[in-house]
């Protein structure tokens, strides 16, 4: 039932079950969260474990975990070619409107977002704004040109009360590495 619910998702190239370790493979490039749903239509609980491009490149996939206490999330970062790398994250915890959110320079948290230092690399590090509903949640999914993962381990993912970037910040997570395919 879940490849044969898979396997209609735009997007999708190849789906693998694997029944005793209960995982599934999905080869394609549409958004985690379309792949999600689709899988938890067939009445199963879905969660990523990995995610990456199989072949060529070194460090193919990055992730970011914003762990609360009040905000949570996740960014994933995966490189799609030498050219492009796809972003999707999903929030919650955020108060609804417009919030700024970069890519920075430094992965230091001691002083949350305060302490990553400026935005790396204009353009490359502004990821705009992330649009929260009333529930305080969002979710992005785009591709950014000349994004490279593997420049970016370390360095931190900032999100901001508003739409400008030159408050201290709201809260901040590590960019790491991330498995490679899943």
């Amino acid at each position: 039932a879940v490849k044969s619910k898979l396997q209609t998702v735009e997007g999708v190239k190849n789906v693998d079950v694997d029944l005793d370790n209960q995982v599934v493979r999905i080869l394609g490039s549409s958004p985690v969260k379309t792949m999600t749903e689709a899988l938890e239509q067939t009445g199963r609980k879905a969660r990523l474990i990995g995610q990456g491009v199989p072949d060529d490149f070194l460090i193919s996939a990055a992730v970011a975990e914003f762990k609360g206490p009040d905000i949570f999330g996740v960014v994933r970062l995966a490189q799609v070619n030498m050219e492009l790398t796809r972003i999707e994250a999903n929030f919650s915890g955020l108060s609804p409107g417009k919030h700024a959110w970069s890519i920075n320079e430094f992965g230091d948290l001691t002083r949350g977002a305060a302490s990553t230092g400026k935005l790396y690399s204009l353009p490359l590090g502004d990821l705009g704004t992330l649009d929260v509903d009333e529930k305080g949640e969002a979710f992005y999914s785009g591709p950014k040109e000349k994004l490279r993962v593997a420049d970016l381990i370390g360095r931190a993912i900032a999100v901001y009360a508003t739409e400008d970037k030159s408050d201290p910040g709201l809260t901040a997570a590590v960019i790491a590495r991330s498995a490679g395919v899943g």
